[in-house]
């Protein structure tokens, strides 16, 4: 007699596979060097945001879509009014790069924490691990964050290329349909 194993799927495995595939993101960068030079850029290539550049290439070729983009100084009330300018807007998923680290001028974290109804932990523990490899001891400099607003997940990055990458490849895009699905039940 033979016996049959019934592969069982696990259910963030299930989620993922049911989840809607494509989803609009808002891009916020923080940085006033860049803002005193290129103002209210309205994408990442006109502000010469490198790693809103790549943030959006990464998502256009897995099927996402930057529809909102802004440009911010550091200040608190700049990255806050863009906040709530991207959850006034039909995007699924706001995020922001760069105000992460711990000079004064850097208030991204202090800017967007009080307004988060929900933290997601996980996104910063998950990014600092992955992160250990590439930068070593110095990923305790990190603050990187995530969590819900509004029914919006929100994503706080450092500003550099290689964060942004790694968050969006190996994290955020693959878990995107996931996360969006369990914040609309």
């Amino acid at each position: 007699m033979e016996s049959v194993v019934f592969m069982k799927e696990s259910t963030p495995e299930i989620h993922k596979k049911n989840a809607k595939k494509s989803f609009s993101f808002a891009l916020i960068t923080v940085s006033t060097s860049r803002f005193e030079k290129h103002g209210d850029s309205a994408s990442p290539e006109e502000a010469e945001d490198l790693s809103g550049k790549a943030i959006k290439e990464l998502l256009e070729a897995a099927g996402h879509k930057v529809s909102f983009y802004r440009l911010v100084s550091d200040a608190k009330s700049s990255v806050t009014e863009a906040v709530f300018a991207a959850l006034d807007s039909s995007v699924d998923i706001i995020v922001t790069s760069g105000g992460t680290g711990l000079s004064p001028k850097d208030l991204t974290i202090e800017s967007i924490t009080p307004l988060f109804e929900k933290e997601i932990p996980g996104f910063g523990e998950l990014f600092r691990y992955k992160s250990l490899e590439e930068i070593g001891a110095s990923v305790i400099l990190t603050r990187a964050v995530a969590g819900v607003i509004k029914g919006k997940a929100v994503f706080c990055l450092p500003g550099s290329p290689n964060a942004v990458k790694l968050a969006f490849s190996e994290i955020i895009i693959p878990e995107t349909g996931h996360i969006v699905r369990h914040i609309r039940e």
